[in-house]
């Protein structure tokens, strides 16, 4: 398994930027394919960018394309979301996780690890 933990949530107007990390620890880190996802308050989960094990590839969700960028860096073992042109739909506790499928996938269920969660929030 491995351990992550989620960094660079807050508050931020409309409009605005943030850029969060996700550290691992534990096991290889280019074993893993990476992902984030979000949950708003009376929402279920849902998926938002992952990256596969070399970072050759990204997906994202449609409410996020053009706007977020996934990305990983292999020497410090950290995985980054850069969030622009935030909306307040974007509020959400936002959660790192990790998976050990050889494909990029979007399926929450494919992810066997997951960070704690760091909260942003976007006021219009």
């Amino acid at each position: 398994q491995v351990q992550l933990v989620e960094s660079g949530g807050g508050l931020v107007q409309a409009g605005g930027s943030l850029r969060l990390s996700c550290a691992a620890s534990g096991r290889t880190f280019i074993n893993y394919i990476m992902g984030w996802f979000r949950q708003a308050p009376g929402k279920e989960r849902e998926f938002v960018a992952a990256i596969s094990r070399n970072g050759g590839a990204t997906s994202y969700s449609d409410s996020v394309k053009g706007r977020f960028t996934i990305s990983r860096g292999g020497a410090k073992n950290t995985v980054y979301l850069q969030m622009n042109s935030l909306k307040p739909e974007d509020t959400a506790v936002y959660y790192c996780a990790a998976g050990s499928g050889f494909s990029i996938t979007i399926a929450s269920g494919d992810f066997h690890s997951w960070g704690q969660g760091t909260q942003v929030t976007v006021s219009s």
